[in-house]
């Protein structure tokens, strides 16, 4: 897993599914089902539990389990929504001190108050660990989908199953006078019910029922519901299905016509109503062929193999989108009126980066917001207040030229990166080299050159145009104030001066002036942004939190390995163990088990960590022995016969050594009374320990162990392997040499010919022998 978590800003709607390594429990590479699912963390007297195993605590522990917090991000308290749903949870929600949305728990023995930021990196840090655990190494970043171009935040599958819950809390206080909101758990409960049967009614269009038993005081409860029911009491949510649709073709510039295919994902798809609205807007069957559950959690899985330097994939062009307009609102120079100017349109490439100048004596104020507010899905329009700082006058008093970098960063975030006053400084006339190069830097700073390299670098990454263009673009759909110039608009013509003074002579001497480029500190001020202070004091409490969930998970692996020890021993003791201990041990054991578990449901139901680890301890003393002769018994035997095998091996090559037997008459006759005496000796030890403990009964301690045997075995090999396996001497053959004119002939025969004829004339070969030379005599023919 690689890339950057991130939370944007109010367009950072979360998706119901994230890509981990593998669901716990699961084989699957992905986080089966939507995240709303998961995302349930329950607080106890002790420790923190996230995921799966809080979703089970979410009916028990009703008033300390936090789940349905994602839309929560983003919106202040006060918000018309978190009222609303501040009535459905089974949790407490209050104002925090910035107004934002905090959440009431008990933790610890404590009242605790929690950010949504808080929950939500809560439920982070545990998909972090669950993807390193299954992974076998640390996990950096991660990849988190977020909705964009055209949705609706309040049609998905949960607003479905409240329509069902509110049918059925009707249906209950007519028929059996029970109020189902007055008790939270029984909502809980029937939340649960109706999403099954929501379910169950994709599949099945006759009736269905509902049954919840001791649903409130004790009292059973029955419904049913078919499809067609079902798609009456959710005509107002099926209705809402076409306006993104109608959204995501204006906003793409396409006509149902242009739409080759339709594929769709998400839970709530699977819902038949959901299905034929999609499918006769636009005019064609719909195709389902990815797993509507985990197909966002795939792309995400993609996106990481694509970010990530260890996988090799497929190129593939995907360029991020601003989903919603940005734009710049400040006040003019020394006057009351305001300038704005759209700086990012709707879906324009992101990352991307632009730089706005602006002419100022003072410092001054930008504030960005969303351009259209009754597009975004959140109260909240602005998103941050940013204060160019030090800025002032030329020294000529005129007003100086300060340079704005605003960008969207890869995570969608916008922000005013940097700044810049460009300001004029006479300098030495050996400091410049020529009138020419002054000319350029008086039209334009040698140190835009390297913004434009960073604003072209950005482009680059995005796919798009050049900046120039867009840059031209947008200011002609929204031209800025006078004092708001586009930077770009100025090379052109400090290019067409560089290619002029290139052909023309030197001009008069002007005076000397260098361009200086004064980097600005920039004050941000974001809505919803945490401060440093409050970030650190988070963190702190997080890892502070983590620590003590580390320490509880340790507690609670000693308490249950206390308790499994207690479970195991007492099966094995009336079966496998039951001949390894004698009678009068086996009933005190017995009793001893018992007191354990006892012990464990009463008064060791809430002990430190040491005290289970005591408790083994003083088990283990009486039981591992009592193991110890079960296993012996087992490996003893196997270990005897292996060893005799090998001293039967040994002790019949000793004997056909004895024999003369070819094979081993080339071994040294010392070397084979090694042998001979090392096999004696481990047959000799073997008959000892062997009749010994024949004598001992199953409930004693063995006499020999299996690990002792083990080493005898090694012991000989190691003596008498390396001397009967040493190889015989090769004995060589007399080589035949082939004479050039002739049969083969011995090597010996041909040594003996040449002492015979030495001295005699050599025979002539085809007349290339000759005689009167020294070395013709002794020449080697092969």
């Amino acid at each position: 897993m690689a890339t950057a978590a991130v939370l944007g800003g109010p367009a950072a709607h979360w998706v119901e599914s994230f890509q981990k390594a593998r669901e716990e429990g699961s084989g699957s590479g992905t986080w089966r089902g939507r995240w709303r699912r998961r995302s349930v963390i329950s607080f106890g007297s002790k420790n923190r539990t996230i995921g799966v195993a809080a979703k089970n605590q979410q009916i028990t522990h009703a008033n300390n389990t936090v789940s349905n917090f994602k839309r929560f991000h983003g919106r202040a308290f006060n918000d018309p929504f978190i009222q609303k749903e501040k009535e459905n949870l089974s949790y407490d929600l209050v104002p925090l001190k910035n107004g934002g949305v905090g959440i009431k728990v008990m933790y610890m023995g404590e009242e605790h108050l929690f950010s949504v930021e808080q929950i939500t990196a809560m439920l982070l840090t545990k998909l972090k660990e669950t993807a390193e655990n299954s992974l076998k190494k640390p996990v950096t970043d991660c990849v988190i989908s977020v909705l964009g171009t055209a949705f609706d935040p309040f049609l998905g599958g949960k607003n479905f199953d409240e329509k069902l819950v509110e049918y059925f809390c009707a249906e209950f206080k007519t028929k059996y006078k029970l109020d189902a909101k007055s008790k939270i758990r029984a909502l809980l409960r029937l939340y649960q019910e109706c999403e099954k049967l929501k379910k169950l009614m994709s599949s099945n269009s006759t009736d269905l029922p509902l049954n919840i038993e001791c649903f409130m005081n004790d009292k059973d409860v029955s419904g049913k519901m078919n499809r067609s029911q079902f798609e009456e009491l959710c005509a107002e949510l099926l209705q809402k299905i076409e306006v993104p649709l109608y959204s995501l073709m204006a906003q793409t510039h396409l006509k149902v016509e242009d739409v080759s295919a339709v594929e769709i994902v998400g839970g709530a798809t699977r819902i038949p109503a959901v299905k034929e609205r999609i499918a006769k807007f636009f005019g064609k069957d719909i195709s389902t062929t990815l797993n509507a559950d985990e197909a966002v959690a795939r792309g995400c899985a993609l996106q990481c193999a694509i970010l990530s330097p260890a996988f090799k994939v497929r190129e593939f062009s995907v360029t991020d989108a601003v989903p919603f307009p940005i734009s710049l609102v400040w006040n003019h120079d020394s006057e009351d009126t305001e300038g704005v100017h759209e700086v990012f349109s709707r879906n324009h490439a992101a990352p991307f980066s632009k730089v706005l100048t602006f002419l100022r004596r003072g410092p001054f104020e930008l504030e960005a917001f969303y351009s259209d507010p009754q597009g975004v899905p959140y109260p909240e329009a602005k998103i941050g207040r940013f204060v160019v700082q030090n800025v002032s006058a030329q020294k000529d008093g005129e007003k100086s030229r300060v340079k704005v970098k605003v960008r969207v960063n890869t995570h969608g975030i916008f922000t005013i990166s940097t700044a810049s006053m460009v300001e004029k400084v006479p300098t030495e006339e050996n400091e410049m080299s020529s009138e020419a190069d002054m000319e350029c830097l008086n039209q334009r700073p040698p140190e835009n050159t390297d913004t434009d390299k960073n604003v072209q670098q950005d482009n680059s990454e995005a796919g798009t145009q050049p900046q120039v263009q867009t840059d031209a673009q947008q200011t002609s759909q929204s031209p800025p104030s006078p004092e708001l110039t586009s930077e770009e608009n100025k090379i052109p013509d400090a290019d067409k001066a560089n290619e002029k003074k290139v052909d023309q002579p030197p001009e008069a001497k002007k005076p000397k002036i260098k361009v200086v480029n004064v980097e600005l500190p920039i004050e941000a001020n974001l809505v919803w942004q945490l401060g440093k202070d409050l970030l650190n004091m988070y963190i702190e409490t997080e890892g502070k939190m983590i620590m003590q969930d580390k320490l509880e998970k340790e507690r609670n692996d000693a308490k249950n390995a206390v308790e499994e020890y207690v479970y195991e021993f007492r099966d094995k003791l009336c079966g496998p163990y039951e001949k390894f201990i004698c009678e009068q041990d086996h009933q005190n054991f017995l009793r001893l088990l018992t007191e354990t578990e006892d012990w464990l449901y009463e008064e060791g139901e809430d002990q430190a960590k040491q005290a289970y680890v005591d408790k083994l301890e003083e088990l283990m003393k009486i039981g591992t022995p009592v193991k110890v002769r079960f296993q012996e018994a087992e490996e003893r035997p196997k270990m005897f016969e292996e060893l005799g095998q090998r001293l039967q091996h040994y002790a019949k090559i000793a004997a056909d050594f004895r024999n003369k037997d070819e094979k081993y008459n080339h071994i040294d006759e010392s070397e084979m009374k090694k042998v001979e005496k090392s096999v004696n000796e481990v047959m000799e030890w073997m008959n000892n320990v062997m009749n010994a403990q024949a004598k001992k009964s199953l409930d004693q301690d063995p006499v020999v162990r299996a690990q002792e045997i083990k080493i005898k075995i090694k012991e000989l090999n190691n003596t008498c392997e390396p001397v009967v396996t040493q190889p015989k001497p090769k004995i060589e053959s007399p080589k035949l040499e082939r004479t050039p004119n002739g049969p083969n002939i011995d090597k010996k025969e041909e040594d003996l010919e040449d002492k015979n004829n030495f001295g005699a004339e050599p025979p002539h070969q085809n007349g290339e022998c000759y005689p009167n030379e020294k070395n013709s005599v002794n020449m080697d023919l092969d």
